[in-house]
């Protein structure tokens, strides 16, 4: 917005408080916007923890993780 020189005072104070009041707004409904994706992403990070500690559980212990041959990976088929 432009604010001419030859505007009265009281009218020019006015018009930058309505734009500063339309500038909160936006950032307020931007940081609900940020706010509910920051949200998300925690619950599908602490879903992923879950996962990844059953897997821990589920993996069957190689003897102090030592190295795995990747032939003992191959399917039967090859």
């Amino acid at each position: 917005m432009t604010i001419s020189h030859d505007m009265d005072p009281m009218n020019e104070m006015v018009l930058r408080l309505t734009d500063l009041e339309i500038k909160a707004s936006f950032m307020e409904d931007l940081v609900d916007h940020l706010n509910q994706i920051v949200v998300r992403q925690q619950q599908q990070i602490d879903r992923l923890s879950r996962e990844v500690a059953l897997l821990r559980q589920q993996a069957p212990d190689s003897g102090g993780g030592g190295f795995r041959s990747l032939r003992d990976e191959l399917p039967p088929h090859y």
